[in-house]
């Protein structure tokens, strides 16, 4: 797979390195007991990253059904289950920050690792949570890192209202936590202005998807 991507003029670090969660990363409550952390730039040098996550590393286009026919999911997908090496060893890393960082409070470890790639602005992902297993009852966290080139996940509550929007690319990390999953839903909008690729990584804990 070929995808050209413009590198980060302000990332310029020739080696991928994680920095520092505590005392950085910025809760922002929402409401019935949601929460989202932001921390932009917490991967430094995350092109290299981006570089080996554009490579092979077993893509896949799935296909649903709409209404009385079959189309293909806008973005690829890539799996990563407990135990599975995963493609780039700083992807490890964070995961093991991460349970650093949040172990006390989620009270498990972060153990698979889903993939999606927007290849350009015509990908995209619907409003939705994640739902599927645990996430549909009980209060869990899904972190995202993200690498390429920017683009706004969206947040609004089930309930209605106004979405909150958090630009995420080279390196940026998002962290839904508390009741997140059920009481509010996400989306990455399609866009008609030229973006580059993006890559998606979710860390969720056992029986969350």
């Amino acid at each position: 797979m070929t995808l050209a991507h413009q590198p980060s003029m302000w990332d310029v670090a020739e080696e991928a390195t994680l920095t520092p969660l505590a005392g950085r990363v910025r809760r922002h409550e929402l409401s019935d007991g949601a929460w989202v952390d932001h921390l932009p730039g917490w991967v430094s040098g995350s092109d290299e990253v981006l570089d080996v996550l554009l490579g092979d590393i077993g893509w896949r286009e799935d296909r649903r059904q709409m209404y009385e026919r079959e189309v293909a999911v806008p973005r690829l997908l890539r799996w990563y289950g407990a135990g599975e090496t995963l493609p780039h060893p700083l992807l490890t890393g964070a995961r093991t920050a991460l349970d650093t960082h949040y172990g006390p409070e989620l009270g498990e470890p972060f153990v698979s690792a889903g993939m999606c790639l927007y290849r350009d602005g015509r990908d995209s992902v619907a409003w939705h949570g994640d739902r599927l297993g645990r996430g549909r009852t009980g209060s869990t966290m899904v972190a995202i890192v993200s690498f390429g080139s920017p683009r706004p996940l969206l947040l609004r509550p089930v309930t209605g209202g106004p979405s909150l929007r958090f630009p995420l690319g080279h390196g940026d990390l998002v962290v839904m936590g508390g009741t997140c999953q059920r009481t509010w839903e996400h989306c990455i909008p399609k866009t008609a202005k030229p973006v580059g690729p993006r890559v998606s990584v979710q860390f969720r804990p056992r029986g969350v998807a």
